[in-house]
C-alpha cells in the first residue's frame, strides 16, 4: 500500500507545526501585542507548554523532559507543578506578559479523579484551567481531522479517537507507548534508562534502532486495529514523539490496512491542538 504523505492535506497545518517547532526553546525576547492562547501537554517523557496568537500560529514555546507523569497519572504532583511554573516564568519572560490561563488534555478513559489531579497541578503552577480535552481529540483540531482515526502515541499510552464529521464518535486508551521502546532499548544493549531514552532520540532514523523496538510499534498497531475493528474508518493519523521512527508508518499500515498520515514534528501536533483549544485572552 502506498503511504499517504501529510503534505497531500493541508500546508496551513504542516506551517503551523514548523512554525511551533522553530518557537521551541528559543531566547530572547518575543513582541506579543495581542491576545494569546495557551496549552500545556503533561507527558509521560516531555512536558511541553504551547503558545498561539489569537490567529492561532505559535509564537513561543518550551519543552522539557520529565518523569512526574505515568500512563495519564500525575505521580508526582509537586515536581509537576513547580517544572509548570518554571516553564510558565521562562516564557513570560520572552513575552513581556503573564501567561494567566491555559488548556491541557488527557488520554481517553481517564478517571475523573485523575482530571482533577491535573487541573490542581496547573491551578498550583499558576494557571486558571480553561478546558480539559481528550489528547487525540487535541491532535485532530491541531490536524484540522474531521473524519477518521487519530492515535497519540505518548510516552505511557496509546490513545485512539475515531472522529465523524468533527465529532468524537469512540476513544479509547491503552498503556503501550515510548517509554516501552525504552525499557526494550535498555534490556537490549545494557543501558540505564535514561541512557536508552537518548539512545532513543538521537538515533530515531536509525533502522537497527527501530528493529529492536518493532514488537513495541507492532503491539501500538495490534492495539490500534482492535480499537478499530468495529467501525468504518478510511485513514488514521498518527502522532507522538514514538511515532518518529522511519518504518513506524508501515507497520500501522499492515496491520489497520488502511493509509497512515504521520504529520511533521508528531511530538508537537498535541500540544499544538490543546493550545488551540484554550480560549484567548
Amino acid at each position: 500500500m502506498k503511504q499517504q504523505t501529510f503534505e497531500a492535506y493541508s500546508e496551513r497545518e504542516i506551517r503551523r507545526l514548523n512554525q511551533m517547532h522553530d518557537c521551541m526553546n528559543q531566547k530572547g525576547e518575543v513582541d506579543c501585542g495581542g491576545k494569546i492562547k495557551v496549552g500545556v501537554d503533561l507527558g509521560t517523557a516531555n512536558v511541553v507548554v504551547a503558545v498561539l496568537n489569537e490567529h492561532d500560529e505559535p509564537i513561543a514555546g518550551v519543552s522539557c523532559p520529565a518523569r512526574v507523569v505515568r500512563d495519564g497519572i500525575i505521580v508526582d504532583f509537586l515536581g509537576a507543578s513547580r517544572l509548570i511554573r518554571e516553564m510558565k516564568d521562562r516564557l513570560e519572560e520572552r513575552l513581556g506578559r503573564s501567561l494567566d490561563v491555559a488548556s491541557c488534555a488527557i488520554p481517553p478513559g481517564v478517571h475523573p479523579g485523575n482530571v482533577r489531579i491535573i487541573r490542581n497541578t496547573l491551578e498550583a503552577a499558576g494557571f486558571e484551567v480553561d478546558a480539559v480535552v481528550d489528547e487525540p481529540e487535541a491532535a485532530a483540531v491541531s490536524l484540522g481531522v474531521k473524519d477518521g482515526a487519530v492515535i497519540d502515541v505518548g510516552g505511557g499510552t496509546t490513545g485512539i479517537s475515531i472522529l465523524s464529521s468533527g465529532k468524537s464518535v469512540y476513544a479509547t486508551d491503552e498503556a503501550t507507548g515510548g517509554t516501552h521502546m525504552t525499557l526494550v532499548l535498555a534490556g537490549a544493549y545494557g543501558l540505564s534508562i535514561e541512557e536508552a531514552e537518548q539512545l532513543k532520540i538521537e538515533r530515531s532514523e536509525s533502522r537497527e534502532i527501530f528493529a529492536t523496538i518493532r514488537p513495541v510499534a507492532e503491539k501500538m498497531a495490534s492495539i490500534v486495529r482492535s480499537g478499530l475493528k468495529d467501525h468504518e474508518v478510511d485513514q488514521a493519523y498518527v502522532v507522538g514523539g514514538a511515532c518518529s521512527f522511519p518504518g513506524f508508518s508501515k507497520v500501522f499500515e499492515q496491520y489497520l490496512d488502511i493509509p497512515v498520515v504521520i504529520p511533521v514534528h508528531p511530538l508537537l501536533v498535541t500540544p499544538v491542538g490543546i493550545a488551540m483549544s484554550c480560549k484567548e485572552y
